[in-house]
This record gives C-alpha cells, sequence and structure tokens, in this order.
C-alpha cells in the first residue's frame, strides 16, 4: 500500500525531551557551556543557526565518526517513540524526522527507530575523522523546503502532511501545513501550531495523530 502520509518530528526538544542533541554531545566533546549559550541567543534571535553550527562544529575537531556513534547510544530519547512509530507503520503513514540537529544524529535516530531521516547541517568528514568545519549549513527554512520536497516525492500534498515540534524552527513548517502540534513548546511554536500537547510520552500524543489520520481518508 502506498503512503498515505506523513507525520515530521523534530528532534531537540521534542524526540530528545531534555533539550538538545548537539548539547548532549558537546558535553562528550567539552564545549558544552559554549554550546548551550549559543543556542540561548539563537532562541532569542541574537545568533543565526549559521553561527551557532560553527560554533558547535569546532567542537568535533578530531574526533572519529565511530566514537560518536558510540557516544549516541546514551541519548535520551523520549517515552513511547517506538511505539507510535509502530502506529504511524501500522497505517502507512512514513515517519519523517525534520530537524536542526546534525546530520548524524538525525541518521543515527533513524536507523535505531525505524523513522526515514530528512537533512539536517553536516559537519565535514575526512578519512572517517570530523574536521571541525560545518559541510552543509540548514536553518529552519531549509528544513521547511525539504519536508515539502519529501512529501512532493512521495506524491502527497501538504494537507497529508502533519508536523510535531517544540521551537522556533518548527515555525515555518507549521506555517506551511494544516496540521501542526506543539509538544512541550515554546511560546512561538505554541502560537503557531495548531494544537497543544504538553506530556513526558510520545504516546500523549496519539489521540491527536488518530483524529488527523482521519482527514486523510
Amino acid at each position: 500500500m502506498a503512503t498515505r502520509g506523513i507525520v515530521f518530528f523534530d528532534i531537540d526538544g521534542t524526540l530528545v525531551p531534555s533539550g538538545s542533541s548537539s548539547s548532549f554531545l558537546a558535553e562528550c566533546f567539552g564545549h558544552q557551556q559554549e554550546l548551550d549559550r549559543a543556542e540561548s541567543l539563537y532562541a532569542q534571535g541574537e545568533l543565526t543557526n549559521q553561527q551557532v553550527s560553527e560554533i558547535d562544529a569546532r567542537g568535533w575537531h578530531g574526533a572519529s565518526t565511530s566514537t560518536v556513534d558510540r557516544w549516541l547510544e546514551d541519548l535520551p530519547l523520549i517515552d513511547g517513540l517506538d511505539a507510535v512509530v509502530s502506529w504511524c507503520r501500522e497505517r502507512h503513514v512514513e515517519p519523517v524526522l525534520a530537524s536542526l540537529a546534525w546530520e548524524t544524529v538525525s541518521a543515527w535516530i533513524a536507523e535505531r527507530h525505524r523513522l526515514t531521516s530528512n537533512g539536517g547541517p553536516r559537519v565535514g568528514v575526512v578519512n572517517a575523522t570530523f574536521d571541525g568545519t560545518v559541510a552543509a549549513h540548514f536553518d529552519e527554512y531549509d528544513k521547511r523546503d525539504r519536508a515539502l520536497r519529501l512529501a512532493t516525492e512521495r506524491g502527497l500534498s501538504p494537507s497529508q502532511c502533519c508536523a510535531v515540534g517544540d521551537s522556533r524552527s518548527d515555525v515555518p513548517l507549521f506555517e506551511a501545513l494544516p496540521a501542526s502540534l506543539a509538544l512541550n513548546a515554546n511560546t512561538a511554536a505554541r502560537e503557531a501550531a495548531t494544537a497543544i500537547v504538553d506530556a513526558t510520552d510520545l504516546r500523549a500524543i496519539l489521540p491527536w495523530l488518530e483524529e488527523w489520520e482521519r482527514s486523510l481518508g
């Protein structure tokens, strides 16, 4: 059966409830304090996503890809993720990651939890070692555009898609879709979303997803 719809999931603050996957990895690298300050300034609109990415990427210099994959084994993810992914898959709804998290993080989550990875910023890699540069920038508008492009590739319209997120970076995608859910979200995301849920378990969004799915016909 063909894909009937897509649910786009943000990562940082949504599937990673403790905050940012970048902050989690920055603690492993040793530059968490610097990155947390930069992310706070981004949330306030005082730094661009590009500037934050460059600050973070410098801290990756010299680490191997296998080391980062090993650290990601301990990345805290929201309870109920696999159950919600199964709900989607059983109904031929594709669960897709739409996030400003590093592509390395998105690919790792997608592979282990049966989601589709769909872009993100990239840290440069040379001979399986991160070089501390940003090989590809990716902002909230790229996130929106990549999501809409994937829908088109699947033969779907925006009316067959919805999004779940928590912050400023989700707003452009929320505004492009008829259904969006602010999960444990800040003010900007709550104001842009069509629904709001606060919960520690992702299964709490299932009633909202079930209502959205009925609209698919």
